[in-house]
């Protein structure tokens, strides 16, 4: 998810805590029977939160805290379950009759209607609004008009979108898509009031969702401060009065605050702290599975990367990378070598499949060596592996790879690792197309669909597909997929696709990563959702 854009926010930079009404556009306060406030570590969003414009996790986080959608999914199971569709309908795959639940308001009082969707939807797919998920409408019909490949513009709106009723919009697809409600509970979907559309320098300064919580503040390199909603109409009512969110450009001094009690809340455990998490924190440290794969991408925009022979290298590197080595030492287990592009939480009957990729990703030097050697070498005789050094513990197992792919190849510095200070400058230069080299791609699934592993990723020119990678058998397979009505037959086709992008190795699988987080004794009822986020409205304070 994502700096003229930054000076949006100086409404609401002067001061970390203003008035809810100031800068959320309700009333601030506790809600759903507690009113303390908790605080949790946090990165600054590389874009304001326009919810089509938003696809990483800092700013996934807010959008999931101030937005609700036609569907929700689960935080246990991940299921896609209705929030604010009262019904979706189809008889064809093709056709959808979309009715929105009455009594649903946003924070401002507007009323949430079959609008509110239509405007939010248009306004994203819209290529002159350049938002980053405009691609997640593109299975709507007049896509290709109101977001052509070359040229400008032809239409204002998606002709397969229509206002049928108050509560009511019919939806007309390009081509089956089965599962398509099952993917409306990703931001990008979520409706949008008038203030968005008539003052929306003023909605980026002031934003207003339809959640539990509203933003009250915002300093950039600070804090976010959100509060609970007293008139939110949801089940899923906020159980604390608050969230502040404190930004932390390294979580090992996330986790130091925590133990001293400056923190509530840390949602990713530094590396060099796992060996003595549990004896820090006891039962307050989470370890639980999550639908998040770490890869190697690479610019295949770059020609030294996408030449003749470069499929040997990729995969040649792949085998230089001891895995099982990384994920026990580095991470203590909390991670699992990737035999696949996408993540055990799917199952076997949702699309995963073990060992898919075992003939490359299994370390073996004397294979790497071979292999490199057969596509020409590494370009230049060296690479460099490029990732944000602000969160996640990317220094701790970058150097690792390089390491372990230095040993490998025989060869001293032929990777080193390439830190990028934060995660905004980071996704900047990645959207700028400006790396030389292979860099880190985290992904944390959207939905809970095997469809989301791979098209937005690998699919031409889709909305994460950051390396720029293709194959027109791959997309030719994802479209017979997403076509199908039999899930069986629709997941077998994925795997097919799949199985392209592994011979040619369009990027290097890594391991599946599990969800780690620890709390303060202040804090009951905490948990990691299956994407990995704190259930931020279950948490009590106390």
């Amino acid at each position: 998810m994502r700096g003229a854009t930054h000076a949006k926010w100086a409404a609401c930079a002067t001061a970390v805590v203003l008035t809810a009404a100031a800068c959320g556009g309700g009333d601030g306060g506790g809600s759903g029977g507690g009113s303390a406030v908790l605080s949790s570590s946090w990165g600054d969003p590389q874009n304001p939160l326009e919810p089509s414009n938003t696809n990483e996790v800092q700013g996934g986080k807010v959008l999931d805290m101030i937005f609700r959608g036609l569907k929700k999914y689960d935080p246990r199971t991940g299921e896609a379950r209705n929030m604010l569709a009262e019904r979706i309908e189809t008889s064809d795959s093709v056709d959808f009759t979309i009715t929105v639940k009455d009594g649903w308001t946003f924070s401002n009082g507007e009323k949430v209607t079959a609008k509110s969707f239509v405007d939010a939807w248009n306004y994203g797919a819209a290529l002159k609004n350049n938002q980053r998920n405009a691609y997640f409408f593109s299975y709507i019909e007049g896509y290709d008009e109101v977001h052509p490949e070359s040229g400008e513009q032809r239409a204002e709106t998606l002709s397969g979108l229509r206002i049928t009723g108050e509560r009511t919009f019919t939806v007309r697809l390009g081509q089956k898509f089965s599962s398509f409600p099952d993917t409306l509970g990703y931001n990008a979907f979520v409706p949008l009031p008038r203030a968005f559309f008539d003052d929306h320098d003023a909605w980026l300064a002031e934003p207003v969702g339809n959640g539990p919580y509203i933003v009250e503040s915002y300093q950039k390199g600070s804090r976010m401060s959100l509060r609970t909603r007293d008139d939110y109409p949801g089940e899923d009512k906020a159980r604390n009065g608050g969230v502040d969110l404190k930004v932390y450009t390294d979580n090992n001094t996330a986790y130091t605050d925590l133990q001293a009690g400056n923190l509530d809340l840390v949602d990713d455990i530094p590396a060099a702290r796992l060996k003595n998490v549990e004896g820090d924190l006891g039962d307050r440290y989470i370890n639980t599975p999550a639908g998040i794969i770490q890869t190697l991408s690479f610019p295949f925009y770059d020609k030294n990367w996408s030449k003749e022979g470069m499929d040997k290298v990729r995969k040649g590197i792949s085998r230089a990378i001891d895995r099982e080595q990384i994920t026990e030492t580095i991470f203590q287990r909390t991670r699992t070598p990737a035999t696949d592009w996408t993540s055990p939480v799917l199952g076997a009957d949702g699309g995963f499949k073990a060992g898919l990729c075992a003939q490359f990703c299994e370390y073996d030097p004397a294979a790497a060596r071979k292999l490199v050697a057969q596509g020409g070498g590494l370009p230049g005789g060296r690479m460099t592996i490029t990732y944000n050094a602000d969160t996640g513990s990317h220094r701790d197992w970058v150097d690792a790879v390089c390491n372990s792919i230095n040993k490998a190849l025989g060869k001293d510095r032929a990777c080193v690792g390439n830190p990028v200070g934060t995660f905004a400058d980071y996704r900047n230069r990645i959207h700028g197309l400006k790396m030389t080299g292979p860099f880190r791609a985290g992904w944390q699934m959207d939905y809970p669909l095997i469809q989301n592993f791979l098209q937005p990723l690998y699919y031409m020119d889709a909305s994460s597909n950051d390396g720029k990678w293709s194959s027109p058998e791959f997309d030719r397979l994802v479209d017979e997929a997403n076509a199908e009505s039999d899930n069986a037959a629709a997941i077998e086709k994925f795997q097919r696709a799949e199985k392209v992008l592994r011979d040619d190795m369009g990027a290097i699988p890594l391991w599946y990563q599990n969800g780690s987080a620890g709390y303060s004794e202040r804090l009951s009822n905490v948990a990691l959702n299956p994407f990995s986020v704190p259930v931020y409205n279950e948490i009590t304070v106390g």
